[in-house]
């Protein structure tokens, strides 16, 4: 999403096409950003469904959920430089293809590796229709307000596709199975192609930046090293040598890659932004607040149907609160901040999801679900005044001819946000499950490890055994799954309380200049 100034003067030149075609335009690449966003969270009202037959370990199915959003966090910025040089359109439709066929590979997955391998794809199809909209819309609309209004759409399109995909995912769960939440995006990327092709203008940048393999190769590199370990770390409930050695190698992967960055005349993504204290601060909201938020849409959706016994339709439907508060808050952030300002907006923003998680913690019981509404609506109406609040500061910190290099950023933090706070927060949550899980004396020990996996593992092993014996067993997995959403809520009621400080802290107006 590197989109200089010099970037956007392309042609055909701005405003030539007649406003209905700018409109149909938009719908294209909106209706294509949905499906990003259904498709980040799609799988989680699935997982259960789709666990009883792929039998994935815990670590196979944190793979499985995040390895989307980690693909396309890692390659946005890579894709954004290279629609530059090769022409946008040729980019974006190439991404409705890719996207399609790797929709139709997860759906028909027989094998967790096949799964994982499907998403891999989902992730660099998403990328590259991501990385190059925004540089489109900025050409197709010449009026400053008209482009306001456009990215504005834009930019909804993709929250609304993650808060929606939930339900989506389970109402064609039960309907068709799991693989459907996959199947369903093969005919519509095939009418956004067609429709996309035929409407879309080609755009490219006459004078490209550089496109470096190397710096691409560390941070692909180094990110995937780094969520492994942690993820084989959750797994085996403690370190070893594999563990440490990865970690230790996709860190010094990492700093090789800001170390490049920072001695690159055209870096991949530039790093000196980060060098303005509110650039940075607001970066990291937005990377704790979307991470938090995404994670939690997740790890309830399992904990409504694991612990509580919800279908996986009656636990999309559970999340509507939290979607329409999230809605709202985006809706209202600017109003809010027009009366607290910024600073404490997003502070009080961030203190009140850091409330709602604790109150989930504390107060959290699936056989109750009116209890959960208020804390669901005071996380949903946080986190979306905080995600808008946030990207705009983003924005705002940079200089205007630096707004190509700002938006890659802020888009590669709300997408690298959601992949770690599944990957981090399911660590904890996997640790604490297995540390949880009671002797369970009518389970072999092989047994009783293999139920310590995860929460289909232990329904697997129940199976082969009496109803008695196997209730048992089932309670015992359920008492360390709710153990386990405790924990996780409470760690992140933690982390977003220490972001809510730093906002408070790092956002404080800049001194006059005399």
């Amino acid at each position: 999403m590197t989109h200089s100034a010099a970037s956007l003067r392309t042609s055909p030149p701005p405003g030539e096409l007649p406003a209905q075609r700018r409109w149909l335009v938009l719908a294209v690449l909106s209706t294509s950003l949905l499906l990003c966003g259904i498709d980040l969270t799609v799988l989680h009202a699935a997982v259960p469904s789709m666990s009883l037959d792929l039998r994935p370990s815990s670590a196979g199915l944190l793979w499985i959920v995040d390895v989307y959003s980690l693909t396309l966090a890692a390659l946005l910025v890579t894709c954004g430089t290279l629609g530059d040089r090769i022409g946008r359109k040729r980019m974006v439709l190439g991404g409705f293809a890719l996207f399609g066929l790797a929709s139709a590979a997860a759906g028909l997955s027989s094998s967790t590796a096949q799964l994982i391998a499907s998403r891999v794809v989902l992730g660099i199809g998403a990328a590259m229709i991501m990385a190059s909209t925004v540089a489109i819309i900025r050409v197709v609309f010449s009026d400053s307000r008209e482009r306001a209004v456009a990215i504005g759409i834009w930019t909804a399109a993709h929250s609304v596709g993650a808060t929606i995909g939930p339900l989506v995912g389970g109402l064609v769960t039960e309907q068709w199975g799991w693989g459907a939440a996959f199947l369903i995006n093969v005919p519509i990327a095939l009418a956004i192609f067609v429709v996309g092709a035929w409407i879309i203008p080609e755009s490219r940048n006459p004078r490209p930046r550089r496109w470096d393999l190397a710096s691409v190769a560390l941070s692909v590199t180094g990110l995937a090293a780094v969520v492994y370990a942690l993820k084989r770390a959750g797994e085996h409930v403690g370190l070893s040598t594999v563990i440490v050695v990865t970690a230790v190698a996709g860190v010094a992967l990492l700093y090789l890659f800001v170390r490049r960055q920072r001695r690159l005349t055209e870096p991949l993504l530039d790093f000196s932004l980060f060098s303005d204290r509110v650039f940075y601060t607001a970066t990291v909201c937005v990377i704790g607040c979307f991470g938090s938020y995404v994670a939690l849409l997740f790890f309830l959706t399992q904990w409504l149907q694991q612990v509580g016994g919800f279908t996986p339709v009656h636990a999309g439907l559970a999340l509507m609160p939290l979607a329409a508060a999230n809605a709202a808050g985006a809706t209202t952030a600017p109003w809010v901040s027009a009366r607290l300002g910024n600073r404490w907006a997003l502070t009080g923003a961030l203190g009140a999801f850091a409330a709602a998680m604790a109150l989930l913690a504390l107060l959290g019981d699936t056989g109750a679900y009116p209890a959960l509404v208020a804390p669901l609506l005071m996380a949903g109406y946080g986190a979306g005044v905080v995600m808008t609040l946030g990207a705009d500061s983003i924005m705002a910190a940079a200089d205007p001819d630096r707004s190509g290099e700002a938006a890659a950023i802020q888009e590669t933090s709300f997408e690298l946000g959601a992949g770690l706070g599944v990957a981090v927060l399911g660590t904890v949550l996997t640790v604490t499950y297995r540390i949880g899980f009671p002797d369970t004396p009518e389970l072999v020990a092989s047994a009783r490890e293999a139920a310590k996996e995860s929460f289909s593992s232990a329904e697997a092993a129940a199976s082969s055994l009496d109803p008695s014996a196997a209730g048992q067993v089932l309670d015992a997995a359920r008492a360390a799954y709710d153990q386990g959403f405790t924990t996780v809520a409470l760690c992140t009621a933690a982390v977003l309380a220490l972001t809510a400080s730093l906002a408070a802290t790092l956002l404080r107006p800049r001194p006059a200049k005399v």
